[in-house]
């Protein structure tokens, strides 16, 4: 029984030994000395209304992730500028179903952005033209498109920040 109970303690004991040393890290925060962003809102060359603030907020809810990254609302003093651009939207077509009835709208939204080192001038991430397209389906029981196309943009909205705030992670973990 003891030699049992030896054992059951030796291997939670090595368990908890393994777990500690695995080496795991947020991925989603960056740990290094705080640093502060100054992200203005977007040119928007659409006729699409909030798009800039939108996406300004998305980024902004990705950037709070990391507790040594900061917002700021001023260039003055700020570590990075994260400046973009929307370029285009489109709602360019739309499925069909029996009777004429829209099954699907698709969103495709083209934008441009950079990230650039205040002090030195180095451009540390420079996409100048990156497209995003998503689908939504319409339910039998929804039958506002504007409602689809709503929740197709926000997804783009939501994924594109995510990518920017990871490759920004990166950019910014290796200065």
């Amino acid at each position: 029984m003891k030699t049992t109970l030896r054992l059951n303690l030796l291997f939670l004991l090595l368990t908890a030994l393994f777990l500690s040393g695995c080496g795991y890290h947020a991925p989603y925060a960056y740990s290094g000395p705080e640093k502060s962003i100054y992200v203005p809102h977007w040119k928007n060359r659409t006729n699409a209304l909030q798009l800039d603030s939108r996406i300004y907020q998305s980024l902004t809810h990705w950037f709070q992730k990391s507790s040594s990254l900061k917002i700021s609302k001023e260039k003055a003093g700020a570590d990075f500028i994260l400046a973009g651009e929307i370029i285009s939207i489109q709602l360019p077509s739309l499925s069909y179903g029996a009777g004429n009835s829209t099954t699907e709208v698709k969103v495709i939204l083209t934008v441009r952005y950079i990230l650039k080192e205040i002090k030195t001038g180095n451009i540390l991430m420079e996409v100048p033209s990156e497209t995003w397209t998503e689908y939504s389906r319409i339910s039998s029981s929804s039958t506002a498109t504007s409602d689809n196309e709503e929740r197709a943009l926000a997804t783009i909205i939501d994924n594109l920040s995510e990518k920017i705030y990871m490759k920004a992670l990166g950019k910014i973990s290796q200065i």
